[in-house]
């Protein structure tokens, strides 16, 4: 993770605690992945997006698995109807807020606290973003956003109105912001490529998945 800063890393490893409860269980599962064998570590992700980093864990943890992302690969890929009843989340759906949405223009901004299931949605939809993160992997999502794959803009932590409205306009009227939407587009035609098949990353990961856990046991 190249210029990653200590501002960047996820919240509970900032911490200055070494028996915070979030730490300890990142260093135990990390640990239990490596020495423990499972089967596979399956990533909502897509090979473009994150090619360095899961090359990385590649290297150090069992088969990993990038299959995102799981919205449009289940778009993509599923025909049943019944099973495209099924979503990928565990909540439940706020249809008034995606009537707003869909009222509003076409490539509009999105202002975003950097949860990876928005970033990823922002990036498969591309559409750039306004980030605002908190807390948890939100800094870490945020950085990327902004200087890896150049479709974000950070708001500063002392949040004002006219910086809001300043970071708004520069993404729908200026020089930078059409550079945003630009990438923005290009991510959206990568993660699009990644979910189709036949040669798509994601559908080839899938693949290997299925081939790996549920075939080749019964061959």
């Amino acid at each position: 993770m190249k210029n990653i800063r200590l501002r960047d890393l996820p919240s509970f490893i900032r911490t200055t605690n070494p028996a915070e409860f979030m730490l300890e269980f990142v260093v135990h599962e990390t640990e239990r992945a490596r020495t423990k064998a499972p089967s596979a570590i399956i990533l909502n992700t897509f090979d473009a997006l994150e090619h360095d980093v899961l090359a990385a864990l590649s290297a150090i943890l069992p088969p990993v698995y990038s299959i995102g992302s799981l919205s449009l690969l289940s778009h993509n890929q599923i025909t049943d109807p019944a099973l495209k009843s099924i979503s990928s989340s565990l909540w439940k759906e706020e249809t008034e807020c995606l009537r707003w949405l869909d009222a509003k223009q076409p490539n509009s901004v999105l202002y975003t606290h950097n949860g990876w299931n928005s970033t990823l949605e922002s990036i498969c939809s591309g559409v750039p973003m306004i980030c605002w993160p908190f807390f948890a992997e939100q800094q870490t999502n945020c950085k990327f956003a902004c200087d890896e794959w150049g479709v974000g803009m950070e708001i500063d932590s002392d949040v004002k109105r006219d910086e809001v409205e300043g970071l708004v306009r520069e993404l729908m009227e200026g020089g930078k912001g059409e550079e945003m939407r630009r990438r923005a587009a290009e991510w959206k035609t990568m993660a699009v490529e990644a979910t189709t098949a036949p040669s798509g990353s994601s559908v080839a990961n899938l693949d290997k998945l299925v081939q790996a856990l549920l075939l080749s046991p019964c061959q």
